[in-house]
């Protein structure tokens, strides 16, 4: 739904919300679809390899990013004594796996897989193995409810239930995060259980490949310490009826039609399993990349303002580009932090520290973003916002509205701060009159914005933040056709001028933004 400019911004401005001479026009100016352009045909070409984290596309990307940095003058960041923030990446491989239900043992990629990816070295056993439907625990469906299962195996159902054709939880025709595994581990590791086995309704049996592709891991950034895990095991339909008996082909029909499971459904057997893996450490190392423009009488605040620049890499031979995603963010950001260098060097700097940060890892799962907030370089309850740039460069083929052509998502506008709408609709309304579009705040969004970039991070440290986006979640999206070609650049420029006027804002005003809105369940 899209949301009209209120009055009350207007007479913001009015009362002089603009204290400053509007140095800031001048210096706007310096993003131009030039220098987007040259960038962007750098960033997206096939010589960045698609620009994977962890690969060598991703720290040829780094590096032109660094040497930008350093040829428009932004700073070092002293505590990392350099540009770069490095995190480690790990893979990791089994040495043993062994199950036995019962007196029967379990053949290894026949009867069951135990993933590298979510399994620690170590052994469980327990004499009762009880079957917790789909293992969900939430105000709106409860397979745990009047189930003892403290020092006992869990049996789930992989996937969640819907009814109506939603999803129960989330309401909606997209699941929520119980689709997946490792919040019904977590949940499993918080009850006291002692280990887990898994049911796929739709994989019956294992073949060769994916045998072989389960003893070891793909590249990952681990979670902090401290996170809880158990081990768990996959367990073939035919397999499964050492567990469930009579009540197997039963089961897995009613979580094939996403059915609702009963508490009272379960079942008693004697299970041990044990388990080894060999862990390399550190295979290899990804970065972030960080410039900053110093501030004045408030450097010790901080407004961020963030892309991330790697993306998909190479498929099948073909290199995924990532113009828009975010190869156009990316170059936003570059182009920002040129203006507020300029100005620096002009004596016309920002009060508070600006700090201009390309991630990496987004595509893998907000890696980068998320070891910047657990490992922070500048402190978080100093940093004012993060201004989040991911995809600009394009029309979202799904906007059917006679502005199609001047608008841009705005994501987090009633979140954590009441600043962030007022400050960011009156420059908009002042300098560039874009349209801004609040569709994806909507609590009822599918999709989920909010929590796929960059800026969530931030947001769960509790630090105010905006998203700017265009909406592009069909076409060309993680497609080798989301080229440089396809970029709208004049509306890249005007939006990146918008994006710069409240960073400007920001960085000048008196006070940081109000935290005056609580985070909530729905930041999860």
């Amino acid at each position: 739904m899209m949301k009209k400019l209120s009055i009350f911004p207007l007479l913001l401005v009015s009362a002089g919300l603009f204290a400053q001479t509007d140095d800031q026009t001048k210096y706007a100016e310096i993003i131009r679809v030039p220098e987007l352009q040259k960038h962007l045909s750098i960033i997206a070409s096939d010589e960045m390899e698609g620009r994977e984290t962890g690969t060598a596309g991703q720290r040829k990307a780094a590096e032109y990013i660094q040497q930008f940095f350093k040829s428009i003058g932004l700073q070092k960041s002293k505590p990392l004594k350099g540009y770069q923030q490095m995190y480690p990446l790990y893979k990791d491989s089994m040495t043993s796996s062994k199950l036995m239900i019962g007196k029967t043992v379990a053949v290894y990629g026949t009867d069951y897989t135990s993933p590298v990816n979510n399994n620690d070295n170590g052994k469980f056993n327990s004499k009762e193995t009880v079957f917790v439907g789909y293992g969900i625990e939430d105000k709106l469906y409860n397979d745990y409810a009047g189930l003892a299962v403290k020092g006992k195996v869990l049996l789930m159902m992989a996937g969640e239930p819907k009814r109506d054709g939603k999803y129960i939880i989330s309401g909606a025709a997209r699941g929520s995060d119980w689709s997946g595994l490792n919040k019904k581990l977590e949940l499993a590791a918080s009850k006291g259980a002692k280990g887990v086995l898994l049911i796929n309704p739709a994989m019956s049996s294992f073949n060769q490949r994916a045998s072989d592709a389960s003893k070891i891991t793909n590249m990952y950034y681990p979670r902090p310490e401290g996170a809880k895990k158990l081990s768990y095991a996959m367990i073939s339909h035919e397999f499964a009826k050492n567990i469930l008996g009579a009540n197997t082909d039963a089961f897995i029909a009613k979580a094939k039609t996403y059915e609702s499971f009963s508490t009272a459904d379960y079942s008693t057997t004697k299970i041990k399993m044990s388990y080894a893996q060999k862990e390399n450490r550190a295979i290899t190392m990804a970065s972030n990349v960080l410039g900053l423009i110093e501030g004045s009488d408030k450097k010790d605040e901080y407004v961020f303002i963030t892309a991330h620049y790697d993306h998909i890499g190479t498929r099948n031979g073909i290199v995924n580009n990532g113009a828009d995603d975010d190869g156009s963010g990316t170059v936003s950001v570059m182009q920002i932090g040129e203006a507020f260098a300029k100005a620096k060097a002009e004596g016309k700097g920002p009060r508070r520290t600006v700090v201009i940060m390309t991630v990496s890892g987004e595509e893998k799962g907000l890696w980068g973003s998320e070891y910047y907030s657990d490992h922070p370089v500048y402190p978080l309850d100093k940093t004012t916002v993060d201004l989040n740039i991911d995809m600009v460069g394009r029309v979202d083929t799904e906007r059917m509205k006679d502005d199609t052509l001047n608008y841009v998502y705005v994501v987090g506008h009633n979140k954590l701060s009441s600043d962030l709408p007022i400050i960011n609709e009156a420059v908009n309304n002042k300098y560039t009159k874009l349209v801004l579009d609040y569709k994806y705040d909507d609590p009822a969004d599918p999709n989920r914005i909010y929590f796929r970039s960059d800026h969530y991070n931030f947001a769960r440290k509790g630090v105010p933040v905006l998203f700017f986006y265009d909406g592009m979640l069909k076409a060309d999206y993680h497609k080798p056709t989301d080229d440089v070609e396809k970029i709208n650049f004049p509306l890249v420029e005007k939006r990146a001028r918008m994006i710069f006027y409240t960073a400007w804002e920001m960085a000048n005003r008196e006070d940081m933004l109000k935290r005056d809105i609580p985070l909530t369940t729905q930041m999860r």
